[in-house]
């Protein structure tokens, strides 16, 4: 536990948790734009995806098939994006490991644009 971490007690907000198990959360929160997303999350403080253990791997793929029921039950979205970013080079802000589960739709301005999408353009062309 870091108690200066989002994701840990006490600041973890429990009123977003949808779903559980022993060892890690679902959490989702309102969201304008990334209708029906949110953060698989270990309940250990782990700072990023290569931390997990193997049981919080486990329990990661196992509370993400609940996820993705849950999500084409509430929201049928007709594809996801899942992904980690690990290290701030790689995106990551919050330095407790998460999961993101992103449901998309067929109606989208970027529909059919992958994790990868923005990371393959020309402009993100290494200068060395």
């Amino acid at each position: 536990m870091n108690t200066a971490c989002l994701f840990c007690p006490p600041t973890l907000c429990v009123d977003h948790i949808v779903l559980e198990n022993d060892a890690c959360y679902f959490l989702q929160e309102a969201q304008a734009i990334l209708i029906g997303s949110g953060l698989i999350i270990p309940k250990a403080h782990r700072e990023t995806v290569f931390d997990l253990t193997e049981t919080e791997w486990v329990a990661t793929f196992a509370l993400l098939r609940e996820v993705k029921h849950l999500l084409d039950r509430v929201y049928a979205p007709q594809g996801y994006n899942v992904g980690w970013n690990a290290g701030s080079v790689g995106g990551q802000e919050l330095f407790h490991a998460h999961l993101h589960v992103i449901p998309r739709y067929a109606d989208e301005p970027y529909a059919g644009k992958g994790i990868r999408y923005w990371l393959k353009q020309e402009a993100n062309r290494r200068k060395g």
